[in-house]
């Protein structure tokens, strides 16, 4: 659909307008003044044959050539949809003080850490990606964006803390994924959580409610397990078990329609992204077309100095 970024701009058309009904006068006027000559047969053979239709192409040509001149004035445009990704990743990382265990090298945390920034490296970037913290409660770090940098830099200064939120940060992360722009598109976004963790939840709502919430929501949970049972921390000079809790976390992927991993690895990160849809909204924007009202008005003058030439031998 065609609209006019300056149509005040348009009011050049009265002008061009004006020429016509004028044109269009003049040659009621000639026939008018033929009609008055009676005498039909002396006019045939007086007067050489004329151009008939003809010699009305190149003022037509002429007068659309600035019609269209003048309606480019106007900075004609058409409505052009822009894509915009939607697509959402979640990363939801584990940090409560289990999370220090050295049963898996350097330890659970460093290995969780470097996991998560190997599949921010390796995310397209036209996905959104935000992360979220969680031990006694869970926190958004960074809201949804492509902006990699913000999400690398948190996860590079993660703190542990004590407990283990596991079904708030799913609930967390569903909040977050809601506050996507809808950007001209129908429903929530597509998104995905991946919840890195070594699992018992020991705070907080609970996983099974946490499931539920995600698959009504259609936000598959993929989650990663760091560890093993042999795991020991030192707490406030406690030393304390930290077996993994690879029940719970299969389960809440299972229940989800994500992936369960036990060992994190750049090969299947990518696993829980390259299944995703990807939903476009749209941003309508105008594009200006000016210059095809130009390039018409330069064909039409053509056409009509080139008609004009071929049969009266001058120039409109």
């Amino acid at each position: 659909m065609i609209r006019f970024l300056e149509p005040w701009w348009l009011l050049t058309l009265l002008p061009v307008l004006a020429m016509a009904g004028a044109y269009v006068w003049r040659q009621f006027r000639k026939r008018q003044y033929a009609m008055r000559f009676t005498n039909v047969d002396l006019l045939r053979t007086l007067a050489p044959k004329g151009l008939g239709w003809r010699k009305h192409v190149s003022a037509a040509a002429f007068l659309l050539m600035l019609g269209a001149l003048a309606a480019a004035t106007a900075r004609p445009s058409v409505d052009t949809e822009e894509p915009l990704e939607r697509a959402t990743v979640m990363l939801a990382i584990d940090v409560s003080l289990s999370m220090q265990a050295e049963d898996v090298e350097p330890s659970r945390i460093e290995a969780a850490q470097e996991a998560a920034k190997a599949f921010v490296n390796e995310l397209p970037p036209s996905y959104n990606l935000g992360l979220v913290s969680f031990a006694k409660a869970a926190n958004v770090l960074v809201a949804p964006t492509k902006d990699r940098s913000s999400v690398l830099s948190a996860i590079d200064a993660l703190t542990l803390a004590e407990a283990t939120a596991t079904g708030e940060a799913v609930f967390t992360s569903l909040d977050a994924i809601r506050t996507v722009p809808s950007d001209g598109a129908d429903g929530a976004p597509p998104a995905r959580i991946v919840l890195l963790s070594d699992g018992y939840r020991t705070s907080g709502r609970s996983i099974e409610d946490a499931a539920t919430a995600a698959a009504q929501a259609n936000v598959p949970v993929s989650t990663i397990a760091f560890g093993t049972d042999t795991g020991v921390v030192d707490i406030r000079g406690s030393v304390q078990r930290v077996p993994v809790d690879r029940l719970s976390l299969q389960d809440l992927a299972e229940q989800t329609k994500g992936y369960f991993y036990e060992a994190a690895s750049v090969s299947e990160l990518k696993q829980v992204y390259e299944d995703m849809g990807s939903s476009i909204g749209h941003r309508t924007e105008p594009r200006e077309v000016t210059q095809w009202y130009a390039a018409i008005g330069l064909l039409l003058g053509l056409a009509g100095a080139a008609t004009s030439l071929l049969w009266t031998s001058r120039l409109p």
